[in-house]
């Protein structure tokens, strides 16, 4: 098969050629779109999945659906070395010049209130040198947005910003990504801000994604936020789904992929959209000839690992300390431990007991508790529920066991 013709694409946030299975959210969005337009209350929306369930690529395509109805758009991602004042400003200047309000004053203003709410972060009396410069040109407005206090700031910008955007009947929505990385004074300061918003009834939307265990950071730090949010989970495709996501791309190329190849790409990878495009681009390219077989499936399945092995798996296991590294192993081997009892069914995540994790290790549960604590920071591990861990990537246990 001609690797140049390879309309497979496994990159980070990268979106696939045909964006299979993610029509419900799609149409669900546009219903929101058009509400807020009319006026109408909704609830901003957060989802919610495990890695390589495509929640960036969808992410980037209800940002796409806000851009085509003429809203200010913006975009961050979250670290859990940064605060929001910075990056969130910068995403929020966009959406202003993204909104077109016909009125140079009223726009300078809230750039004003932005630039104010930016420079906030280095702190009252700050050296000039000290002082971040969003890219502004308007001054500093002075009593908004600013007073220091995230959670009084962010309500005041987010109603200043509504206001610019409903003079124009459009809205603004901020997208924002890794969302349970979020401090604790931001996440109960975006949490006040919807609240805010969503009572004043101004035309502004937080649209967030991150990990599976996201809802209960948000319901920590703010009980209300189970009402505030709507949560939608992203998670694997359904067999249709995961065919087409292979089907279409080939179609548009003149190939197809027999039945039994599908069967055997469904089995490789689990409908996890990130593992089918790099199994397509694995296949494709080893493929000779088309239909697509099996065969050639069972060929270029090696190459597809290892691939995977370095940029999906292998780069996320070298974030973890020797120790933090003994705790994902002896995740696996609990796992594998449970299936042999039969005590209850495996997922792919991993999900085990975190005193069946220690027993593996031959070591009392709290002396695990920094590498446990490390590796949810990481990103590596959640818990959702109590006294249970899992994988936030997918296969992860697999890859481990692999590796010896």
């Amino acid at each position: 098969m001609d690797p140049i013709r390879n309309p497979y694409a496994p990159g980070a946030g990268q979106r696939p050629p045909e964006l299979a299975g993610r029509d419900e959210q799609l149409r669900a969005f546009d219903v929101v779109l058009e509400r807020i337009a009319r006026g109408r209350p909704e609830r901003s929306l957060v989802l919610t999945g495990l890695r390589g369930v495509g929640k960036t690529v969808l992410l980037n395509a209800l940002r796409s659906a806000a851009v085509r109805r003429g809203w200010g758009t913006g975009k961050l991602e979250a670290r859990p070395d940064q605060g929001l004042r910075r990056p969130l400003a910068g995403a929020l200047h966009q959406a202003v010049r993204e909104l077109g309000h016909p009125q140079p004053d009223d726009v300078d203003h809230v750039l004003g209130v932005l630039k104010a709410f930016a420079q906030r972060e280095a702190g009252t009396g700050a050296r000039l040198r000290d002082q971040w410069n969003p890219g502004i040109d308007a001054p500093a407005v002075k009593g908004r947005a600013d007073s220091g206090d995230i959670e009084i700031d962010l309500v005041e910008l987010f109603t200043d910003l509504g206001g610019l955007a409903a003079d124009v009947g459009k809205g603004v929505a901020v997208f924002l990504d890794e969302m349970q990385d979020l401090g604790p004074d931001d996440v109960s300061a975006l949490c006040a801000a919807c609240h805010e918003i969503s009572q004043s009834g101004l035309p502004v939307i937080v649209v967030g994604a991150g990990l599976p265990h996201l809802p209960a950071v948000l319901s920590a730090s703010k009980s209300y936020s189970e009402r505030l949010f709507r949560y939608q989970r992203i998670d694997r495709l359904a067999r249709p789904e995961a065919d087409r996501a292979l089907t279409a791309p080939a179609e548009d190329e003149d190939a197809a992929f027999a039945e039994d190849a599908l069967r055997a790409m469904h089995a490789a990878t689990g409908g996890y959209p990130y593992f089918i495009q790099a199994y397509g681009k694995a296949v494709w390219d080893l493929a000779p000839r088309s239909p697509i077989t099996a065969e050639d499936v069972a060929v270029a399945a090696p190459e597809a690992e290892a691939e995977l092995a370095v940029g999906f798996f292998g780069s996320r296991y070298e974030r973890a300390t020797p120790g933090e590294r003994d705790y994902l192993r002896a995740m696996a081997d609990a796992a594998v431990a449970i299936a042999e009892r039969g005590e209850e069914e495996v997922d792919d995540i991993g999900s085990v007991p975190t005193a069946d994790v220690a027993a593996v290790l031959g070591k009392k549960p709290q002396s695990l508790s920094p590498a446990r604590d490390a590796l949810l920071k990481k990103g590596l591990i959640y818990s959702g529920e109590r006294g249970r861990i899992a994988f936030t990537v997918p296969h992860f246990g697999r890859y481990l066991r692999d590796q010896g």
